[in-house]
Formats: C-alpha cells, sequence, structure tokens
C-alpha cells in the first residue's frame, strides 16, 4: 500500500472544488448573516457525554471516539455539529429571547452514511433556538430553500413530514409503542411486506394507519387524505395542522409531502423537511424541529434548524471556471514590486513566474501579461 492512499471514502479536496467549495461557504454564511444569524464556530473533539447529549444511537455508531491523555475522559470527534450549537445555546449564551446561530466544519463519521457519501462532510447549517411557533419553521425551511437558490439550484423540491405523526400513533398503542424503532426503521425505507409482518398484536385501527401512512406522499393534497383516513388523535390533528401552515407559507409548486417518514425518531420532535434537486439521489439539505435536545445541558429551549454537506452542494454545480490572471515576470525592482502590488490591490490575480520556469497553473488562465514598456510597466492582453 502506498504512503499517498487515503482511508476509504475519504478524499482530497484540490484546487478547482476547493476554491468552488470555498465560495459557496462565503456566499452562504453571508446569506445567513443577512437574516441575522450569528456565527458559532465549536471544536472538533469534545468529551464524548457532551457531545451525544439528547442525540439518538445512530449518531453514537457514526462517532469517532478516543481517550483524552490530560483527563483520562473519553472524546468523541464530532459526527454532527448540531449538538455542540445547542450547547452553546443553552449553557454559553444563556439568552432569554430568540436566538439565531450559524456555522461550519469539518464532521467525521465512523462510516459513510450512504454509496454517494463521504466520511468528512463538510457541514454548514442554520439553527433558530427559542421559538415554539411555527413561524420559526417557517423561516427555516426559506432560508434552507434560499441556500439552494443561492448556490444556483433553482429547482429544488421540499419534502414535509412531521415526527408528531407516527409519534401520536405509537404512544395511542403500548404494544406498537414497544415496538417504535423497528416500525420506524420500516416506514422509513417503505417497507410495506416488513411492515405487516410487524403488525400482530398492534390494535386493529393502529396496524390500519401505519399501513395507511405508507401511501402518504405526494403533493399538499395527501393532508386532506391524511385528515379522513388517519385516527383523530390530537396529536396527529396538531401535526396536520402545522403541516397545513408551513404548505402556505412555502412555494406551492415545490412542495411534497411525505407522512412517512420517521427518520430521527428521537430526535425530532416536530415538522421536518428535505431538500431534494434533480440529479442528486439524496437529499441536499435536512432539517427539522429538535425542541428536547437542550434539555441534556440543562436548559430545554424550542429550536429548529437545518444543514447540508458543502461538498454535496459543491458537486452539483456546473465545472468551476478557470479565473483570468495576469502573468508577471520575477523580479524585486521596485516598481516592479509596487506595480505587482497595485495590481493585487485593484482585485486581480498576479502570478509571477519564478527563474526558469514556465507557469502551469489548473485555476488561473494567463489571458494578460505585465511587461515593462516605455512607460514603465503596463499590462498586455496575450495572444
Amino acid at each position: 500500500m502506498g504512503t499517498w492512499l487515503l482511508p476509504e471514502d475519504l478524499a482530497d479536496i484540490l484546487p478547482a472544488e476547493a476554491r468552488r467549495i470555498e465560495e459557496l461557504r462565503r456566499t452562504l454564511l453571508d446569506l445567513y448573516r443577512s437574516y441575522g444569524y450569528e456565527l458559532v464556530m465549536p471544536p472538533l473533539v469534545e468529551y464524548l457525554d457532551s457531545l451525544l447529549s439528547g442525540a439518538g444511537s445512530d449518531l453514537d455508531l457514526r462517532t469517532f471516539k478516543l481517550v483524552d491523555q490530560m483527563s483520562g475522559r473519553t472524546l468523541g470527534v464530532r459526527a454532527d455539529m448540531t449538538p455542540q450549537v445547542t450547547r452553546i445555546d443553552a449553557h454559553l449564551l444563556n439568552r432569554a429571547g430568540v436566538t439565531r446561530l450559524c456555522y461550519y466544519g469539518s464532521v467525521l463519521h465512523t462510516r459513510a452514511a450512504g454509496f454517494t457519501a463521504t466520511r468528512e462532510p463538510l457541514q454548514i447549517g442554520a439553527e433558530l433556538y427559542g421559538y415554539a411557533g411555527v413561524e420559526a419553521d417557517i423561516e427555516i425551511i426559506q432560508l434552507a430553500l434560499a441556500s439552494a437558490n443561492a448556490a444556483g439550484l433553482f429547482d429544488a423540491r421540499i419534502d414535509l413530514g412531521h415526527a408528531g405523526v407516527v409519534r401520536a400513533l405509537l404512544a395511542d398503542d403500548p404494544a406498537a409503542a414497544s415496538q417504535a424503532d423497528a416500525v420506524c426503521a420500516l416506514l422509513r425505507v417503505k417497507d410495506g411486506p416488513g411492515l405487516a409482518l410487524m403488525l400482530d398484536g398492534f390494535r386493529p385501527d393502529t396496524a390500519r394507519a401505519l399501513k395507511t401512512l405508507l401511501t402518504l406522499y405526494g403533493d399538499v393534497s395527501v393532508l386532506a387524505r391524511a385528515r379522513s383516513e388517519l385516527p383523530q388523535l390530537p396529536g396527529v390533528v396538531a401535526a396536520l395542522d402545522t403541516l397545513d401552515t408551513l404548505a402556505r407559507g412555502l412555494p406551492r409548486d415545490q412542495v411534497s409531502v411525505d407522512l412517512a417518514d420517521a427518520r430521527d425518531y428521537h430526535y425530532h420532535t416536530g415538522a421536518v423537511f428535505a431538500l431534494y434537486v434533480d440529479g442528486w439521489p439524496d437529499m441536499v439539505v435536512r432539517g427539522g424541529r429538535y425542541d428536547d435536545v437542550g434539555k441534556a445541558f440543562g436548559r430545554a429551549r424550542p429550536a429548529t434548524g437545518f444543514s447540508l454537506d458543502l461538498r454535496v452542494l459543491a458537486g452539483l454545480l456546473p465545472p468551476a471556471r478557470t479565473a483570468p490572471a495576469v502573468l508577471a515576470p520575477w523580479g524585486s525592482q521596485p516598481d516592479l514590486v509596487r506595480a505587482i502590488a497595485d495590481l493585487r490591490a485593484a482585485g486581480h490575480i498576479v502570478v509571477q513566474n519564478l527563474p526558469d520556469n514556465e507557469a502551469d497553473q489548473q485555476e488561473y488562465a494567463f489571458d494578460r501579461e505585465l511587461v515593462q514598456g516605455e512607460r514603465g510597466w503596463q499590462v498586455i492582453v496575450r495572444r
């Protein structure tokens, strides 16, 4: 094995992709700032009990663990930044009102989340704390959609769900509640035959409702069907009311509904959503409400937010174009140094050709050249 090989599902980011990712990072952070979101930067490694507070077992399995040589305690390399940002809101900022926070950074997974995934996503996202109303969910989904638009993806589809539907159905039947994890796993992958095998022992109305959930996906008309076909439990009715309000606050032609979406059942507490675009088989943006997570840090706060992987987003865009640049000769003459500094201060890319070396740059197209003429150093168009 060569010393240059990397572990499975890890990869270097080369110049063109790195520039595209960095441009996206700046664009999105500027977008979030324009909405009033404040940037925070949590550490890459934390004590494991803090890092996994309020998170589900799936996050535990994805987290690399190591021993802190200073304290002897177990550390974790973050697999998701959302719990860290929640800790900052609950324990460090400790504000009484609404707090809007955004973040970015690498996270590390023990295993790739899917066939197209890397084990080192570059996560960026936004979280809104301290407001339980549906208006917060609308703002977060609108911001997620604006993120896709800012990247140049204008055909994103918004898929809505609500953790309260499945929670209410399972909580109403003790037999079903005891099998909640298995039921949610089957609903998530739309495994009708597998679900049917589990329904023995459930109340008939619960079994019927769970099978119905597998058919309740499509455009917003699904919500009307759900009101007529699902039990009128308070939790179900409240969830459908919330989804109705969300759908009205979003571009109707971009909204779909999936009431069997039971991902992160133990984590999400309300509306969930995902953004999909043509040409990519998995969700590009994922988010939702998770009101209970802050409780682990001693301060339960309403919370909703989203995150995405900058690598995935960059990969959906056309190849980055080379940037125009000025080729300059090597030298330390004061007038040459001043001419180069003036060009760079004006926003131009200037690359000096080292002695006896031909510039070879993937990122730049040398369409101009700095040459010395009768009037001093001048930029001319290269032929």
